[in-house]
């Protein structure tokens, strides 16, 4: 996912979490890779590759493309690329359709789009439940996809 599909997904619904996003504080761009402890109260986004873990209190976007490998701990948390390790969101997890997340994930809300690969665990509260989607949004660019083959 690209900076600028992440900022066309939101103001249109206000079911996402990134549909609430104003603002990402830090951009891990594609060539780049951070190694150590990733802690905050913003909201990043990260289309590069991390190793280590992380703590911030804000919202956490791994593009795809992205990597991760370490365990990640956010408010919410939205992944498109691939990560190795556990994610504990304290109030939403999505998987996008090109995520790829080896590890456990716990979270009160988990969202799985059609096509996301997961493998590992999921602990939730027992009043949840794990909601299973496709992805609406991309069907116009995935129908212009197939014209083009």
């Amino acid at each position: 996912m690209k900076f600028e599909d992440i900022l066309k997904i939101g103001k249109k619904r206000d079911r996402r979490t990134l549909d609430r996003v104003e603002e990402f504080a830090t951009m891990i761009g594609p060539e780049s890779v951070y190694l150590g402890v990733f802690q905050g109260k913003d909201n990043h986004i990260v289309y590069g590759q991390v190793q280590g873990d992380c703590e911030i209190e804000g919202i956490l976007v791994l593009g795809e493309g992205g990597s991760w490998k370490g365990n990640i701990r956010a408010a919410s948390v939205v992944i498109a690329g691939r990560v190795e390790g556990d994610i504990h969101a304290t109030n939403k997890l999505e998987l996008a359709r090109t995520a790829h997340v080896h590890g456990k994930i716990t979270s009160p809300v988990v969202a799985i789009a059609r096509g996301a690969v997961h493998d590992g665990s999921i602990r939730m509260a027992k009043q949840t439940q794990v909601t299973r989607y496709r992805e609406r949004r991309d069907i116009p660019e995935l129908e212009k996809e197939k014209e083009k083959e």
